[in-house]
């Protein structure tokens, strides 16, 4: 099977794992992007932490849940936003102001959208959690 988006992958495998009530869930490949939206994930709290695993020449990542998502996705096409267009977006991807993240790659990293705001960075729009 070809995996096309492989951070897509990751968070819908997480998204269902979190539905299914699961305490670990096991991401294959593994690449820095996605460790980078695990890692704003963990810092917001959505999980409690990740650990890479190396088996012979595959990296594989596992997760560890806590329960708090009810739902997590990229966002295609990854479109450009400057840095006074947000709330258009988060009005598209959130449910509600102030009620979880939306994941932006801008030249200083993968920072959330309110750290962007603040900064006054614009980017690319890579994923939204809530």
């Amino acid at each position: 099977m070809v995996l096309n988006d492989p951070l897509a992958n990751a968070l819908s495998k997480i998204g269902q794992y979190e539905h299914l009530g699961k305490a670990e869930c096991i991401i294959e490949p593994s690449s820095t992007i996605i460790s980078h939206c695990l890692g704003l994930l963990k810092k917001f709290g959505y999980i409690k932490g990740y650990n890479k695993v190396k088996d012979g020449r595959k990296e594989h990542l596992i997760v560890k849940l806590h329960g708090k998502i009810n739902s997590c996705g990229v966002i295609k096409p990854r479109f450009a936003i400057k840095k006074d267009n947000f709330e258009k977006y988060e009005q598209r991807y959130l449910p509600a102001k102030d009620m979880g993240i939306m994941i932006v790659s801008t030249v200083e990293g993968m920072v959330d959208h309110s750290t962007a705001k603040q900064k006054k960075l614009g980017g690319r729009l890579i994923a939204y959690c809530y």
